[in-house]
Order: structure tokens, then C-alpha cells, then sequence
């Protein structure tokens, strides 16, 4: 190695490493996360300086996790983190953080309450009522929303007349106050749905010609039929290319609403309901929402595959979706698949 070569790396490397002192305290000191709005997160009990700052960074709340443990490990506070619910305000950063969440400046004793992707608001009545909340209540303000819950969230507006809010209570992992009224229960999730669904995919359903009614109404079925989160786009063109042929949609899921169980498959005479929201007796998407789908179901809703599938079947082995362009392939799929 010849000695301009020496040179050249004995000065590169003290550049370099200040480079990355540089970044390591910007990223540490005075870089705060995305949140745009306040955000509550749960460290809980056992969680590592690790996992709480993956959370924190999945939330927005900081720049990164191995910064917010750097920061604690440096400061002698990597063992001192307390449990609990915290809520944290845009702009903050990793410093304040760390002061709050191992000071114990806890937002509220919480009760953690998941409602799961496909649940009915009855479903979440009911785990309302197990968590110590008034599922009644829930439902009565989802069943019928005043005029001054509507005005709230806009979205809501192009409800119909004597509709409710099915649809619209959007599936996670909630964290509520033991006194919180359904009022607030019901607001943390409208909440919720509002953020999700982003301007960009209000314009893009416009541009379609369509309303976010219909494709909450589409997405919830589509969150009911679909195994996989890979085959919602898919299941999706099964359905618009029927409703563009006026096939009926013949969804067990809408059956499912009607008859309130949970079949891969109905009888002939459980198909002859004469309920509006049996897509076997009536063409065109059904009176309102099945369920209430996940961020998934209804991007998939509004941006559907392009196939010429017409036909769909869960494989009860494996639980995927077979596809069928064909009635003939697809009678031909359910002998295959012991159908």
C-alpha cells in the first residue's frame, strides 16, 4: 500500500465516522416520527426497549426503534421501562419519549378490545359486553347514527336513509378507558376509518364513477369471501364482472348476514331467502355492508384485479381460492374439491 494510500483512508475514516456520529444524534436527538395526530400506544408488561420502540416507530410516534434503544441504553434507562398506555402528540422526539414512558406517565388504565377484520357489529357487541362495556348501547348508536354524529364525519353522509354504521367501524386493536361510553367507543373507530381511507383513494373512487358506500358495502364482502389477503384483489374482479353482466353475486357471505352463521356453503333451501341481502335471490350488491372489512378488503374493493374469472371455491384442505372463468370449470372445481 503506498503512502498517499495511508493517507487517503487515515482521512476518510474520521470523515466517515463523523458522518455517522452525525446521523446517529440527528436521528436520536431531533428527528421526530410521522404522527400528524395524537397516537396511543400500549407498552406492556415484559416488553423489551426493542419492542416498544418497534412500536412506537410502527405508530409514527418515533424515527426508528435501535434509536429509541440506543437513547436508553446511553442514558442507564434500558430496564426501566413502565407498562401502561401512553398517548403521544406530533413532533415529539426520542428524549421525550424515553422520559415519558419510563416515567410512568400514563394516559389511562386501559382495556384492550380487538375487533377482528370480517366482524359484524354484533360480533363486536358481544366482545363489548366481555370487556365490561355496554354492547346495547354500541349498537343502538350503530344501528341508527344521529345527524349529529353524520356531520362529524362527513363520510358518513352518503349512509342511506335508515342505514347504520355496519361497515364503517373499522377492525384493530382498540385501548379504552374502563369508564369510556359507547359514544367514544364508536368515535375511536369512525376515527379510525377516517384515517385509513386516504384522499387519494376518495378521488380514485370518484373517478370510477362509484361511492364509498358501495365499496364499503363490496369491500365487506369481499373481506367475508376471501381466505388470503393475496386473493382479495381477485375475488374482487369476480364480483364487478358479474355485476357488469348482471349475474348475481351469490355470495354466502351476504347469507351469512341473513341467517347470522357461518357456512362455506348453504343449502338450496337457505339460498331461497327472500331477504334484500341475499345476493342467490337479488342481483346487484346488497342493501348495505355484511361486515365491517379491514384497510385490505376495501383497497381491494376499489382497486380490483383484471381477470376473467366468474367463479370462485374454498379448497376446505388448504382454504385457498380456486378460480373458474367458466360454469363448466367451475362445477368441474367443485368435484375436484369434494364440493
Amino acid at each position: 500500500m503506498t503512502i498517499r494510500r495511508k493517507i487517503s483512508i487515515a482521512l476518510v475514516l474520521p470523515i466517515l465516522a463523523l458522518g455517522g456520529f452525525l446521523y446517529l444524534y440527528n436521528q436520536t436527538y431531533l428527528t421526530p416520527g410521522t404522527l400528524t395526530s395524537s397516537q396511543t400506544v400500549l407498552v406492556a408488561k415484559g416488553d423489551n426497549a426493542l419492542v416498544v420502540g418497534e412500536k412506537l416507530s410502527n405508530a409514527g410516534v418515533i424515527s426508528g426503534k435501535y434509536f429509541l434503544a440506543y437513547y436508553l441504553w446511553k442514558s442507564g434507562q434500558l430496564h426501566d421501562l413502565v407498562a401502561g398506555v401512553y398517548v403521544f402528540s406530533p413532533g415529539i422526539k426520542i428524549p421525550e419519549v424515553a422520559r415519558i414512558i419510563t416515567g410512568g406517565e400514563i394516559a389511562f388504565t386501559a382495556v384492550p378490545v380487538t375487533f377482528p377484520e370480517g366482524w359484524t357489529a354484533k360480533d363486536m357487541a358481544a366482545r363489548l359486553d366481555a370487556n365490561g362495556f355496554s354492547g346495547n348501547e354500541f349498537l343502538s348508536i350503530v344501528n341508527n347514527p344521529s345527524q349529529e354524529l353524520k356531520d362529524k364525519f362527513p363520510f358518513l353522509r352518503g349512509i342511506p336513509r335508515g342505514g347504520t354504521l355496519e361497515g364503517y367501524l373499522f377492525p384493530d386493536t382498540y385501548f379504552f378507558a374502563k369508564d369510556a361510553t359507547s359514544d367514544v367507543i364508536v368515535g375511536k373507530m369512525l376515527n379510525n376509518f377516517e384515517e385509513k381511507i386516504t384522499d387519494k383513494m376518495v378521488s380514485d373512487i370518484s373517478a370510477q364513477n362509484k361511492n364509498l358506500y358501495d365499496i364499503v358495502t363490496m369491500a365487506s364482502i369481499i373481506e367475508m369471501e376471501a381466505g388470503f389477503v393475496d386473493e382479495m384483489k381477485t375475488v374482487g374482479s369476480v364480483f364487478y364482472n358479474r355485476l357488469k353482466i348482471g349475474q348475481r353475486l351469490q355470495s354466502d357471505a351476504t347469507l351469512e348476514y341473513v341467517l347470522g352463521d357461518n357456512k362455506v356453503q348453504h343449502t338450496v333451501a337457505e339460498t331461497q331467502n327472500q331477504s334484500p341481502y341475499n345476493t342467490y335471490q337479488f342481483a346487484g350488491l346488497p342493501p348495505g355492508p355484511v361486515s365491517n372489512p379491514g384497510i385490505n378488503a376495501l383497497s381491494a374493493a376499489i382497486y380490483p384485479a383484471e381477470s376473467d374469472y366468474y367463479y370462485f371455491l374454498t379448497d376446505l384442505k388448504t382454504k385457498k381460492t380456486i378460480f373458474s372463468k367458466t360454469f363448466d370449470e367451475h362445477v368441474a372445481n367443485k368435484a375436484k374439491y369434494g364440493l
